[in-house]
């Protein structure tokens, strides 16, 4: 008889053994245990804190990473996630973190559950994997610097921006400039001074940053200083305080400035009276006897600089009699570049104090005979008859100079246009800011109707809407009897949505 034993080939089946805890049937490992056996004679995780401290500033909602680093992050984010890792120990080569994630509690409760799943191999080729929650609870703690800015008596650098002059017009614009770009987010405090701001700041780069954006928005110089405080002589550091002062030129819009004969030539001719229509990252000058106008930049001023002979406190108020506007024949050539948005003319007016009195008119060449008719009423500057010490002056034949400058026209009156000025501006966080008296009033007044005949000027100024003035009744733009007043629309205003303090906006 013959067998076939090719064909059959042999198997083999693994054998399962019972777990030693319990008898369940199982595959054989090295503790010859089930899962469920292993999971509650074994814990990996017994060497693990499952709760913790976690230390938050709640004034810039930063979280302590230790030693010394401070870390913002939200509530369930993945920046706190890690911070919540680091504080846990245990986690090593032999126990693996395997997943993490946080479970939802309320943001006011001041805990935060995490929830991580590791791993770790109890025996050779036994691995156990485990799940549980560990429970950190939230401790309020200020930050260094947040304790700094709260001292405000703390600064490393200190920038004091100066200007010379009577009034306050370029500090008004320079402060919406700061509110808008926010320039001044890094101040620890803003105290004001006479003649002008001091912003301190933790750190020297900050106030580096505030130089630079001034340099960029207003003509300028600075000079910087710096005093030791303190010296370890064993690491060779040395501690610094660095003071910074920043002059702003002493010239500003509406003022009358005297050029000399050196200053003239190589402004191509210009003046020498020359009026100053804007200031912005240079100095506008015009003239009012040939609308030719020449921006000074920074350096040009610095480099030979000059002083206002006038400026708008001490202007005369004028009475328009008559208005002959030139045309180009009559207009003298102009080298250079010329405003188009004015007109020269030849007007005659009398001063307002002598009407009915000396009743004696002057005749002047102007800029602003785009604007001005017969009984307007316009701020000039008598020369003829003014006590100037300008040493400017002496290298001119003043009988061939204007007896009378005139500068700005007058609208309405001040009040009337308070009342039915629509918008308002924010303002600065200053300290001593309350003392604020009749001149610095009238010098804001004076900024806000600048910022109205302006166009050009307000493009760098954030104007918000005044829902109260809006509100009122007989208080609209077009109930307006001065039709030539001019004023801000409503499309150009922003509407106020910031949670900011009432009494920090202008009513």
């Amino acid at each position: 008889m013959e067998y076939i034993t090719d064909s059959i080939e042999p198997t083999t089946t693994a054998g399962k053994i019972l777990c030693c805890q319990c008898g369940v049937l199982i595959e054989p490992n090295a503790l010859n245990m089930c899962n469920g056996c292993m999971q509650s004679q074994i814990d990996i995780t017994e060497l693990i804190p499952k709760q913790g401290q976690l230390q938050m500033c709640n004034k810039c909602i930063r979280y302590l990473q230790p030693p010394n680093t401070w870390i913002s992050a939200q509530l369930e984010s993945r920046e706190l996630l890690t911070v919540c890792l680091k504080r846990i120990k245990g986690l090593n080569k032999e126990v693996r973190l395997v997943d993490a994630g946080f479970i939802w509690t309320e943001p006011h409760s001041k805990r935060v559950k995490v929830k991580l799943t590791v791993q770790k191999e109890v025996a050779q080729g036994a691995i156990l994997q485990q799940t549980f929650i560990v429970e950190f609870t939230i401790f309020n703690q200020i930050c260094d610097d947040c304790q700094r800015v709260e001292a405000k008596d703390y600064w490393k650098a200190l920038v004091q921006v100066r200007q010379r002059t009577s009034h306050k017009k370029t500090f008004f614009y320079l402060e919406q400039l700061l509110l808008k770009h926010n320039a001044h987010a890094d101040a620890s405090n803003i105290k004001q001074v006479h003649g002008g701001l001091d912003f301190y700041f933790a750190e020297q780069n900050s106030g580096r940053k505030l130089v630079d954006f001034l340099t960029c928005v207003v003509p300028c110089r600075f000079e910087t200083s710096k005093r030791l405080i303190s010296h370890d002589i064993h690491s060779n550091i040395y501690n610094y305080k660095y003071t910074t002062l920043v002059e702003i030129v002493p010239v500003c819009k509406d003022d009358i400035v005297c050029l000399s004969k050196k200053q003239s030539k190589h402004l191509g001719n210009i003046g020498p009276i020359c009026i100053c229509s804007r200031v912005t990252q240079n100095v506008y000058l015009i003239d009012p006897q040939t609308l030719k106008v020449e921006p000074i930049s920074s350096n040009e001023f610095w480099r030979s600089p000059f002083s206002s002979i006038c400026d708008s406190k001490h202007l005369v108020e004028y009475i328009v009699c008559d208005v002959n506007v030139l045309d180009s024949t009559s207009k003298p050539h102009v080298y250079g570049k010329e405003s188009q948005k004015h007109a020269l003319a030849e007007v005659f007016v009398m001063k307002s104090s002598e009407i009915g009195v000396v009743d004696k008119q002057y005749t002047t060449i102007s800029h602003l005979g785009h604007i001005l008719h017969p009984g307007d009423t316009v701020m000039g500057f008598d020369l003829q008859n003014s006590n100037v010490s300008d040493p400017s002056l002496n290298d001119f034949d003043l009988d061939k100079l204007p007896d009378v400058v005139l500068v700005k026209k007058i609208y309405a009156d001040k009040s009337l246009r308070n009342r039915r000025r629509q918008w308002k501006l924010k303002h600065l966080d200053v300290e001593d800011a309350a003392s604020v008296n009749s001149t610095i009033e009238r010098d804001y007044t004076e900024f806000l109707e600048d910022l109205e005949e302006d166009p050009v000027l307000r493009q760098n100024v954030n104007v918000y809407r005044d829902e109260k003035k809006i509100q009122e009744p007989g208080n609209n733009i077009g109930d307006s009897t001065e039709e030539d007043t001019p004023r801000i629309d409503l499309d150009e205003m922003l509407a106020d949505m910031t949670m900011e303090d009432p009494d920090k906006m202008d009513s």
